[in-house]
């Protein structure tokens, strides 16, 4: 706040200045134009040579007419109403440059931010309500891609694990079948003879 005030009382002052300086030189303009000094033209400082030049003397001081210093006065607060009101309308013309500039800056606010949504809309999509930048979704795709695939190979092998514990237990179960098979044969067989035997012990008995 103190730097923008520090920098409107210079730019105050350098109006001002630039105010004395064209007085001073439209006050040269006239001089060189041989107009002649008086009270009722020409810039300030020509009005006081001029009434240095037509007071009078006396002992070490000037001696100026009351009606002189009278005008000068008025034309001094006539030149410094005038300053003013040129000020002024400077001080409005610039509120009205600075006020302009405001509205510039927040168009330009307000384009970037324009731009900026319409690059990440670019850059993003919609899904499910939300924005996802597509740098984001691309990660999260191949890495479920990656994902999925070491988890087709895990499954591959254990499939292929699983299968060969399946086969070998089939192969044992159908070697187990095949001994209690002849397990059976074997048991009936030896249950004929069995029965043969006694039959015949039972013949040989009765005869």
């Amino acid at each position: 706040m103190r730097k923008y005030l520090n920098m409107r009382v210079i730019r105050t002052f350098t109006i001002i200045i630039m105010l004395l300086v064209q007085g001073t030189a439209f006050g040269q303009s006239e001089e060189n134009t041989g107009q002649e000094p008086s009270l009722d033209a020409g810039p300030i400082s020509s009005q006081f040579d001029y009434i240095n030049n037509v007071s009078s003397n006396y002992q070490e001081y000037k001696v100026v007419r009351r009606t002189y210093l009278d005008k000068l006065q008025a034309n001094i607060t006539d030149s410094l109403t005038n300053y003013r009101r040129q000020i002024q309308e400077l001080k409005t013309e610039l509120n009205k440059q600075q006020e302009g500039i405001k509205a510039l800056n927040a168009d330009l606010s307000d384009t970037q931010s324009s731009l900026d949504r319409a690059a990440q809309e670019r850059d993003s999509f919609n899904f499910l309500g939300f924005l996802i930048h597509k740098s984001v979704y691309n990660n999260f795709m191949w890495g479920l891609v990656i994902v999925l695939t070491v988890i087709l190979i895990i499954s591959y092998f254990r499939f292929k694990k699983s299968h060969a514990v399946t086969s070998e237990t089939k192969k044992t179960l159908d070697e187990l079948r095949e001994e209690f098979e002849q397990h059976r044969r074997n048991t009936l067989e030896r249950e004929r003879k069995l029965n043969r035997q006694l039959v015949d012990a039972l013949n040989k008995k009765e005869a």
